[in-house]
């Protein structure tokens, strides 16, 4: 079954105080998608699940620290 033409768009759990700083993440098959959330017409980049997931662990790593 192919996937939807509109990927499900979620905001993420940070942001900056005026919420301006905000980004959107979708799912694909293999990949997930970013986008600027004040911004939903501008370029959306796709990164492999992999590499998002070694990005979040590190991320959520320093937040830790």
């Amino acid at each position: 079954m192919p996937e939807p033409l509109t990927p499900v768009w979620f905001k993420s759990s940070y942001s900056g105080g005026s919420g301006t700083e905000c980004v959107e993440c979708a799912q694909g098959s293999g990949y997930a998608l970013v986008r600027d959330s004040a911004r939903p017409a501008s370029p959306i980049i796709a990164v492999r699940n992999q590499a998002w997931q070694i990005f979040i662990c590190h991320i959520s790593h320093r937040a830790r620290a």
